[in-house]
C-alpha cells in the first residue's frame, strides 16, 4: 500500500458540537495513530446558576494533550471568547504555536500577558487572506463577516481533499467595519471541489437573513437624538461595528463618549491597533463624564447580559465609583438576550427601571442584528461551496440535527451530525465514524480548574438546597465526653418560629445520648461512632425539617488524634 493510500483525514470536535460555545476542532492527517494535527479555535463558555461557583468552562483537551508532540498549531478564526478564551489558561498543557490575524493576536497577547505567558508562546501574526503551510496542511484564510473585526473562514487543503471550516459568519453586504464576505473566493473554492464543509449552525431555525450591521446604525442615532438625559448603550464589547455606531450616534448628537468596563477598553485598544477609530474624537474618562451635563454624555457599557460584576450591573446597584444613572436617563440594550441569561438581564433592567431609568431593547426597536447565518444565508453558502460532506457544528443538538436536514434538502451527497468526541474519517465516500475519543469539560472556580465529573458541583447543588448541619464534641482518653456536643446550622430555616435554639438543643441532646449508648469498643473506633451518630441525627433532622441536610459529625479527642 502506498503512503498516500495509508494516509487518512480525520475531524474531531472536542467542544462546540452539542453546545453553543467552547469551540475546539481538530483536524488530523496521516497514517492511523500517527496523524499530525491542527487545532482550529480553543474557546470557553461561562457558568450560570446551574453550576454554582463555576465561572468559566473549558473543553477538556486531554485527547490532543496526549498527542501534543504531533499538534502542529492552534489556528484562531477570530477573537470571540468562545473561540479563543481557553488559549491563555490552557496553553501550557499543549505548548503549540498559535496563528491569528492582527486583531485577534492583539487581544490574545493581552491575555497571555495576564497569564505570564507572553514570552513563552510562539505566536504567529498572519495577515488577512494569507496562505501558509503547516505540516501536511496548506491553509488559507477567507474573509467573512461576523460581529467582530477580522473573522475568517479557513480553507484546509490536504492530499485527500479540501475542507472549508466556516468559523462564525453571516453574509453582511454592509458590515461597516472590514470587507464584505469574499463570495468570489468561496464560489471559486466550490469550483475547485470541496470534500467537506464544517459549518456554523447557530441560527439554523431562523428563516431569512440575519440582517446588515448598517441597518441598525440610523435607528440608534435617531434613538440617541430623542433622549434628554445621559444615555448608556449596552452592547457586546467585541461588536466593534456596534461600538462604531454608538460613537457616531454620540458625535451626531453632541455627546462625548465614555467607555465603562474593562472589556470596552480592551476591545477599543485592539480596534485602534488595526487602524479603526482613527478619526473619532477623543473619549473621556469616567470622572470627566461625571462633571459634564448629562445631555452631553454617552456611556458605552459592558454587561448587556446582566453579568453581576460588569459595569452596568454595578451602575444599577449604585456601587459604581463614577457613573450614576437615574430619572431622565436612558439605557439602550443593543444586544440580544442569550438563552439562559434571561433572569439576570431582566433583574438588571428592573433594577435600572426602579431608579427611574428608561429602558430600550431590541424588542421595541431595530437596534441589533445577529452575527450568525440564518437559513437563506446557509443556502447561499452551500450554493457557493457545494461540498460532498456537510458537517454541522457550533450548536446544540437540535441545531445540528436541523442543519443536517437542511443540507439534505440542498442535495449535499453526504453528511454527519457529530457529537463532541466523534472521530470522523473524511473521504469521497462520505464521513465515517471511526472512533469516539475522550471529550469532557473543565470547570474553573477562582484559580482552580477541575474536571466536570469530580462531584464538586453536585455537592454544591445539594448544599444549596439542603443546607448544612454540623455537630462537634470532644472526648477524653477514657472516651467520656469532655466538651458537650455543639450544633451549628447554615442554610436551614427556623423550624419552630423564633425558637432556633430548640432545634439545636434537640440535635445536641441526640448526639449526647447516642454517644452515651455506644459500647467502649464502638467508641474506640471514632469513624464507626461518627457513622452511628450520623444515622440518628439524619433521622432527627428529617423529623424537624422534613428533609435531610448535609450532615457532618466531628468527634475530637483531647490528644488531638
Amino acid at each position: 500500500m502506498s503512503k498516500l493510500q495509508s494516509d487518512r483525514l480525520v475531524f474531531v470536535p472536542l467542544g462546540g458540537s452539542n453546545e453553543i460555545g467552547m469551540n475546539l476542532n481538530l483536524y488530523g492527517f496521516g497514517p492511523k495513530g500517527r496523524e499530525k494535527w491542527i487545532m482550529v479555535d480553543f474557546g470557553v463558555s461561562f457558568g450560570d446558576a446551574s453550576l454554582p461557583g463555576v465561572e468559566v468552562i473549558y473543553p477538556d483537551p486531554s485527547f490532543i494533550e496526549e498527542r501534543k508532540s504531533d499538534l502542529l498549531a492552534i489556528i484562531l478564526t477570530h477573537a470571540h471568547e468562545d473561540h479563543m478564551g481557553a488559549v491563555a489558561p490552557l496553553w501550557p498543557r499543549l505548548q503549540a504555536p498559535v496563528y491569528a490575524t492582527p486583531f485577534t493576536s492583539y487581544l490574545l497577547q493581552d491575555r497571555l500577558r495576564e497569564a505570564g505567558l507572553l514570552g513563552e508562546v510562539e505566536l504567529h501574526e498572519v495577515p488577512l487572506c494569507s496562505k501558509f503551510t503547516i505540516g501536511p496542511f496548506d491553509l488559507e484564510l477567507v474573509t467573512v463577516t461576523h460581529s467582530i473585526p477580522e473573522p475568517n473562514g479557513l480553507i484546509i487543503r490536504t492530499p485527500i481533499g479540501i475542507v472549508y471550516h466556516t468559523g462564525d459568519w453571516k453574509i453582511d453586504p454592509d458590515p461597516m467595519i472590514g470587507a464584505a464576505t469574499n463570495s468570489g473566493k468561496l464560489d471559486a473554492l466550490g469550483d475547485e471541489g470541496v470534500l467537506a464543509m464544517v459549518c456554523d449552525s447557530t441560527n439554523v431555525f431562523q428563516e431569512g437573513e440575519a440582517g446588515s450591521e448598517l441597518s441598525v446604525r440610523q435607528n440608534i442615532i435617531d434613538l440617541v437624538a430623542r433622549q434628554d438625559g445621559a444615555v448608556a448603550i449596552a452592547a457586546f464589547a467585541s461588536n466593534v461595528a456596534r461600538l462604531q455606531t454608538a460613537v457616531e450616534a454620540a458625535e451626531a448628537n453632541d455627546r462625548s463618549v465614555c467607555l465603562v468596563g474593562r472589556s470596552m477598553h480592551r476591545m477599543m485598544g485592539a480596534a485602534r491597533h488595526v487602524g479603526l477609530f482613527a478619526n473619532s474624537k477623543p473619549f473621556i474618562d469616567e470622572e470627566d463624564a461625571a462633571s459634564l451635563p448629562k445631555s452631553n454624555v454617552l456611556y458605552l457599557c459592558t454587561g448587556s447580559q446582566g453579568e453581576p460584576r460588569a459595569a452596568l450591573s454595578r451602575i444599577a446597584q449604585g456601587t459604581h465609583r463614577h457613573v450614576k444613572l437615574g430619572r431622565g436617563d436612558t439605557v439602550i440594550f443593543s444586544s440580544r438576550v442569550i438563552p439562559g441569561n434571561e433572569k439576570s438581564i431582566y433583574s438588571l433592567q428592573n433594577a435600572l427601571a426602579g431608579q427611574g431609568v428608561k429602558i430600550i431593547t431590541e424588542k421595541e426597536h431595530h437596534i441589533h442584528v445577529s452575527g450568525h447565518p440564518c437559513r437563506d444565508e446557509l443556502r447561499q453558502m452551500y450554493s457557493w461551496i457545494r461540498p460532498r460532506i456537510a458537517i454541522p457544528v457550533h450548536g446544540e443538538r437540535r441545531h445540528l440535527i436541523e442543519h443536517g436536514e437542511l443540507a439534505k434538502e440542498l442535495q449535499v451527497p453526504h453528511g454527519f451530525v457529530p457529537k463532541n468526541g466523534d472521530m470522523l474519517m473524511l473521504s469521497e465516500s462520505g464521513a465515517k465514524l471511526v472512533d469516539e475519543v475522550y471529550a469532557a469539560r473543565l470547570f474553573r472556580d477562582g484559580s482552580t480548574v477541575f474536571r466536570e465529573g469530580e462531584g464538586v458541583v453536585r455537592e454544591r447543588k445539594y448544599l444549596s438546597s439542603g443546607g448544612i448541619l454540623l455537630v462537634c464534641f470532644c472526648v477524653d482518653e477514657g472516651f467520656n465526653i469532655s466538651a458537650l456536643p455543639e450544633a451549628r446550622i447554615s442554610g436551614l430555616p427556623d423550624p419552630y418560629y423564633d425558637d432556633f435554639d430548640r432545634a439545636l438543643s434537640e440535635i445536641e441532646d441526640k448526639a449526647f445520648d447516642v454517644w452515651s449508648s455506644l459500647t467502649k469498643e464502638k467508641k474506640r473506633n471514632l469513624q464507626e461512632a461518627e457513622t452511628e451518630i450520623y444515622r440518628k441525627i439524619k433521622r432527627l433532622a428529617r423529623t424537624i425539617w422534613g428533609k435531610t441536610p448535609h450532615i457532618e459529625i466531628i468527634i475530637l479527642t483531647e490528644d488531638g488524634k
